[in-house]
């Protein structure tokens, strides 16, 4: 029995339906979802779901019971009142039933950033290594898959880059850090959900192919997509503001910001890019086969 959380998000629904059309895959599938009428029919078909949010004590020790391995990924919480309640908080009641039910092996979406020097500052990131932190002391073999930001993250803008050409940031125009996509994050998880022959707890670098400035991605973006592209920086400040007129609490927005300022003082430029690290699928790769069909769907 593998549990997937979050089966309606990008990684958990990337993950569940490599298993589901997986033909080798045998195992029992079970999925915690809020609204189990998002899921699709083929997964409301084939796996067993547990209605619920997965922060709620009895959701996951129904979803947790006969349970060998979980996918463990908490949703953005933009109204939450604290860091603490957004990560560790969101998690105590999976920790505790991790124990009960003896689940074996927890996968975690995790982030880059352990051991630098900015790590105890990096707003959600500090907060997501707590939530490490607090599995791994579970006792459960737990592996937290440790990303910089999100290709996928530029979805986002689909909108701006289609009809004005310009996607924005707080990254310094010609810093260059690591980026990944999605797809590998999934693609990752998977294969330690599937091939449990690892104990103990530790970490899983993905770094993409290679290290890329906004620079260098409005380059790409504008050969992929025949025409120009410009990044235009924006100042925290200004995120910030961006950031309370979506409704965040004043706890979320500063730790948004906390985080995008470690970001630039090199919280994803700590581990070394090597053939383990280095996840396969480029940012030109993720712009044609992600991002066009978006901008012209």
């Amino acid at each position: 029995m593998i549990v997937i959380t979050s089966p309606t998000g990008s990684i958990g629904s990337q993950v569940l339906r490599s298993l589901l059309e997986n033909p080798t895959h045998t195992e029992e599938l079970r999925v915690i979802a809020r609204d189990p009428d998002r899921l699709p029919a083929q997964v409301r078909a084939r796996a067993e779901i547990v209605t619920g949010s997965h922060r709620d004590p009895d959701t996951v020790d129904r979803a947790f019971a006969g349970a060998e391995a979980v996918l463990w990924l908490i949703p953005p919480d933009m109204r939450a009142p604290s860091l603490e309640a957004a990560f560790s908080g969101f998690t105590r009641a999976a920790a505790k039933a991790f124990t009960a039910h003896r689940v074996g092996h927890v996968v975690g979406i995790s982030a880059l950033g352990r051991g630098t020097p900015v790590a105890g500052t990096a707003g959600h990131v500090t907060g997501s290594l707590a939530m490490d932190d607090l599995i791994a002391s579970t006792g459960v073999a737990y592996r937290a898959l440790a990303n910089p930001s999100f290709m996928d993250n530029l979805l986002w803008q689909a909108i701006s880059i289609r009809d004005a050409g310009v996607f924005t940031g707080t990254t310094p125009t010609d810093f260059a850090a690591p980026i990944v996509a999605t797809r590998d994050i999934a693609a990752a998880a998977m294969r330690l959900l599937v091939d449990r022959s690892w104990s103990g707890t530790g970490e899983v670098a993905l770094l993409g192919p290679q290290d890329l400035s906004p620079t260098d991605m409005a380059h790409t973006l504008s050969e992929v997509l025949g025409r120009e592209i410009r990044y235009e920086r924006e100042s925290l400040d200004d995120f910030r503001a961006t950031l309370a007129a979506r409704g965040a609490s004043e706890a979320i927005a500063t730790a948004f910001v906390d985080m995008m300022r470690a970001k630039n003082d090199g919280l994803d430029n700590g581990v070394p890019r090597t053939e383990a690290t280095a996840s396969p699928t480029s940012f030109r790769q993720w712009c044609e086969l992600v991002l066009v069909p978006a901008l012209q769907g």
